[in-house]
């Protein structure tokens, strides 16, 4: 093995981040892993003394120089405008793909599912979790879901290219594209198209809601889960919880260049300061580092005296059993019944090796040929109190002087007019649908000049979406009943 240390940007984090982060780090020197901390304060206090991404810009430049990242749980602020520092982190640094592996522990931690082991690969930049939301009426506030097909392509490619690397024989996805029939549907598409690049590896697609409830009730029946932010998200913490205890998993967030490794769980300030937490979340993505960064050896000695610790029956309170458990222990203790295990396999669990362990993955997305784009209509937003559907509709339609004709309006995605029910409830937000008489391509000038005229009638339009069609397919979709 090189005894060339290997730079890596360590933050401590809040609440029970300092004790997590101290155990792993003892057991990682103790283990021989080659590598030279450079440490970074982010998180509460960072937040507090006035910057709102909770890391100082200063510090970013260690984790472009280190480009490895293992980072202790943070508390961001509730109110106040704070952004998420682990978005911000992946979003900023390119880390596409948070790699979630789940696994039981049975006997030792106790499941219904004693023979779950599965991995949930996240796509990790887009999606809501871009956070573009505004506020446009008094009733309605909107979040933006964006979804791009470079990013379905490279979290795709990705979760097949880590099954064949690591041996799994079946990629699941899971989307809403029975709904969300453009975005989801985009997912869901780019999926079937990468899917048959890969006869070696069994393909399925699940609708998130039954496959999340087959996960829970079933979860053997899955190897590699593939799916967008916010589904990874829930998803990945259910399956850490029915696996054992949500304490348990650690993570990666992986791009091109960079990656950050951390354990999934929160900083739990409840509990910090009292010495009690389970480390083990935090160490399993440390084991990810390490075979991350080419010491796949370290990483399966780790591993394996960490597998032996909880097969002996010494754990955390979080996980102690009366009965199963032989020792309760505080995160110290655990800590130092890793490193004596060191050199040493587990006997019940099958010995970890990573000495064949593949590079890091990384993927460049196709460019897919332009289509032909055409204007066809408007979208006009409106904040709107001062009557019923029927009565916007008949102002909006007998507008003289309109480029336009107004096609419908919906409320909430909800048709209202023409032909609208009584029964729907309406907000004051209001979305109006404008094409043109021939139904050919809209001009630019003929949306502005509508805008105006909306503004000479005194209508307080909010926010417009161009309609186009790509090479003749409607670019937007339907309003419910139209």
């Amino acid at each position: 093995m090189s005894t060339t240390k290997t730079p890596i940007t360590v933050a401590y984090g809040d609440g029970i981040g300092p004790e997590i982060m101290d155990a792993t780090l003892r057991i990682l020197d103790a283990a021989g892993a080659q590598i030279e901390p450079e440490v970074i304060e982010i998180g509460e206090k960072v937040y507090k003394s006035g910057t709102k991404t909770g890391i100082q810009p200063s510090d970013w430049e260690s984790l472009r120089r280190t480009q490895v990242f293992l980072k202790a749980p943070i508390t961001t602020p509730q109110g106040g405008g704070f952004k998420s520092l682990n978005v911000t982190a992946r979003t900023s640094l390119g880390l596409f793909a948070n790699v979630r592996p789940c696994q039981a522990y049975y006997p030792y931690v106790d499941t219904k599912h004693p023979a779950l082991d599965l991995v949930i690969i996240r796509e990790n930049e887009e999606d809501l979790y871009t956070g573009i939301e505004h506020r446009q009426t008094d009733q309605v506030f909107q979040c933006l879901k964006l979804i791009s097909r470079p990013g379905c392509e490279k979290i795709i490619r990705y979760a097949f290219e880590y099954a064949r690397a690591y041996n799994r024989k079946k990629v699941t996805c899971f989307t809403k594209d029975n709904i969300m029939k453009m975005t989801d549907g985009l997912f869901r598409k780019v999926f079937d198209e990468i899917a048959k690049e890969y006869s070696d590896i069994q393909s399925e697609h699940w609708i998130i809601d039954i496959g999340s409830a087959l996960l829970a009730d079933e979860p053997e029946r899955f190897g590699v889960i593939v799916t967008l932010n916010l589904y990874g998200d829930i998803i990945s913490d259910i399956a850490a919880q029915i696996a054992g205890s949500v304490g348990m998993g650690g993570s990666a967030n992986v791009g091109d260049q960079c990656a950050m490794f951390e354990a999934i769980h929160g900083s739990a300030p409840d509990i910090a300061g009292r010495g009690i937490a389970n480390p083990s979340g935090l160490i399993n993505g440390a084991i990810m580092m390490l075979v991350h960064i080419g010491q796949g050896e370290v990483a399966a000695k780790v591993h394996n005296a960490w597998l032996r610790t909880i097969e002996e029956g010494i754990h955390t309170g979080d996980i102690y059993q009366e009965g199963v458990s032989k020792q309760r222990v505080g995160t110290k203790e655990f800590a130092d019944a890793v490193i004596e295990r060191l050199g040493q396999q587990p006997q019940h669990f099958k010995a970890v090796s990573y000495a064949s362990a593949p590079r890091p993955i990384h993927i460049t997305p196709g460019i897919p040929p332009a289509q032909k784009k055409e204007l066809v209509g408007v979208d006009v937003f409106l904040d709107w109190k001062k009557g019923t559907a029927n009565e916007l509709g008949d102002a909006l339609s007998s507008l003289s002087d309109s480029p336009l004709r107004l096609k419908m309006i919906t409320n909430r995605g909800v048709k209202v007019y023409p032909e609208g029910m009584p029964e729907t409830f309406c907000t004051d937000h209001w979305r109006c649908r404008f094409v043109s008489d021939n139904s050919g391509e809209v001009s630019k000038e003929a949306t502005l000049k509508l805008l105006s005229l909306l503004h000479e009638q005194g209508f307080d339009f909010i926010k417009t979406e161009n309609l186009y069609t790509f090479d003749g397919q409607p670019g937007y979709s339907l309003g419910q009943g139209e």
